[in-house]
């Protein structure tokens, strides 16, 4: 099917969609028990959406769209408190992080949807190694063509969101060495990494029919990219960050972004260009391996960049958007937690103070509950 028109959308406009682990209590492992928890929120009154996610361990909770820091974050405590109380009724417990530390891919079951089992058959074990959980930022966008600007623009900042958010240093019962072993989950897919540089809306159709002609793709979620256009939804949709381990993280990464874009719709910063994406996936690489102590290579200069302080220098300057934004808060908690160490790091001394990976879940559980 061609691909539908781009919705315009009034610009700035967030929505925030996390995949949350869904836990057994009594041994920490995930329990496939999303069916349960959702036919027990169908017949309860639940704040923005939850549904599906692609095997029974995990579900995914989107808000609605909003204008404000405030709003959104009182929306995510209000989903995290009813997601709970219905987690205790049936002893879920329910966390965020990027990865489960322990659990075994080959114990879980795909969700009974006929995306999901279309995507089981194509991908084979890659479906069930896609138990990993990420949140999703969509922005709003005025049109096609502003949203591919803003996608191309972002680039140099996706290792921000990265490390930022990271929260998978576990995978598998090992210590990865990285802060976000998630995305190479992600990036094993073949329609992953980054979207073609286009900046046209009328050349991305032409695009789209192209993959569409060659039976690669059928719609938009055939794409893995880091961010993708949501014609559907007047959006784009920012996809690297890691499953905070709080809804107030959560809250503060989309205020980041929201406050990211208002500074690039001004275009006082040179335009993206195609030669920009010569140093994404080496720069993607060290903000997941390193985390904040990454180093990168700028796009258009080529000068290597500590990231921490190139994050804590885009913070400052977003200080007067964030101002505009009323999203003061947000970017305070961000600087708070360039200085203190992200949630991987936060998880990784949980495992020495605790005495192992279960003391991980515990600390998660402990932490998603506030």
């Amino acid at each position: 099917m061609p691909l539908v028109p781009f919705k315009n959308s009034t610009a700035l406009t967030l929505g925030v969609e996390l995949e949350l682990q869904l836990i057994n209590p009594a041994d920490f492992d995930l329990a496939p028990a999303c069916p349960d928890l959702l036919y027990l929120l169908r017949r309860r009154n639940f704040p923005g959406t939850v549904t599906h996610e692609i095997t029974e361990s995990m579900v995914e909770i989107a808000t609605d769209p909003h204008t404000a820091h405030g709003a959104l974050l009182a929306q995510l405590h209000e989903i995290r408190d009813a997601l709970l109380k219905a987690g205790d009724k049936l002893n879920i417990g329910i966390c965020g992080g990027g990865t489960h530390p322990f659990q075994k891919w080959r114990e879980r079951r795909i969700s009974h949807t006929p995306r999901y089992r279309q995507v089981s058959t194509l991908y084979g074990y890659l479906a069930k190694q896609f138990t990993v959980f990420g949140q999703h930022v969509h922005l709003g966008c005025t049109d096609g063509d502003e949203a591919l600007y803003l996608l191309h623009s972002l680039g140099r900042y996706v290792p921000h969101f990265i490390a930022l958010s990271a929260s998978s240093p576990y995978y598998q019962g090992a210590d990865t060495m990285f802060h976000s072993s998630r995305l190479n989950s992600v990036f094993a897919f073949p329609l992953s990494g980054r979207a073609p540089f286009l900046l046209t809306w009328d050349e991305f159709l032409g695009y789209f029919a192209k993959m569409e002609h060659t039976g690669v793709v059928k719609s938009m979620k055939d794409f893995y990219w880091d961010i993708r256009p949501k014609p559907e939804f007047g959006t784009i949709e920012l996809r690297v960050c890691d499953t905070p381990l709080t809804v107030d993280h959560a809250a503060a990464l989309a205020i980041y972004l929201q406050a990211l874009c208002r500074l690039l719709r001004e275009r006082a910063d040179p335009p993206p260009a195609e030669d920009d994406y010569l140093v994404y996936n080496y720069n993607r690489f060290q903000a997941c391996r390193f985390g904040f102590d990454g180093t990168l290579v700028h796009p258009k200069t080529y000068d290597p960049l500590p990231l921490r302080e190139d994050i804590l220098n885009t913070l400052e300057r977003l200080a007067p958007h964030a101002a505009a934004l009323n999203g003061e808060a947000a970017l305070q908690h961000l600087h708070a937690t360039v200085r203190t160490g992200n949630d991987a790091t936060f998880l990784r001394r949980q495992y020495v103070e605790r005495g192992g990976s279960e003391g991980i879940i515990d600390a998660a559980l402990e932490t998603f509950r506030g």
